[in-house]
């Protein structure tokens, strides 16, 4: 019988937001990198956690794209340091993807714990600052 091991990330209520498409973007993202964390820690080969990795980015991507249109249709007057956010960590990312790729960097615990706490950070520091906002204009 094969043991349940707990998820990396556990999705808390805390972390919703009141707006349906980012928190289902937002619980997507969790469960991307737990599947990245659980294709780690079970030594999967490169091909697969290089295609986790592939798909954590792209979603993380759509999702920063999606986001970064509906605060600007909202107005957001933080938009520029939020975009600033998103791109940093896309950088980062990419990064480490293409060293990934290239053999120079494994898969590490110190990776899944920056993209941990950068996700919990950015959503409970970063991305409930334009909820009110959001809210006030009928998104929800």
């Amino acid at each position: 019988m094969a043991t349940l091991t707990a998820p990396f990330v556990s999705w808390d209520k805390s972390w919703l937001i009141g707006v349906h498409e980012i928190d289902a973007q937002h619980k997507r993202l969790v469960e991307l990198l737990n599947q990245l964390h659980h294709a780690m820690s079970e030594g999967k080969g490169k091909d697969v956690l290089g295609g986790i990795l592939e798909s954590l980015v792209a979603y993380t991507k759509a999702h920063f794209k999606a986001e970064e249109s509906m605060l600007e249709q909202s107005g957001y007057p933080e938009i520029v340091q939020h975009k600033f956010e998103h791109a940093e960590l896309t950088r980062k990312v990419l990064d480490f993807q293409k060293k990934f790729e290239a053999g120079g960097f494994g898969m590490s615990i110190e990776l899944m714990e920056f993209l941990r706490t950068w996700l919990k950070g950015h959503i409970l520091g970063t991305d409930i600052k334009y909820v009110a906002l959001l809210h006030s204009r009928g998104i929800k």
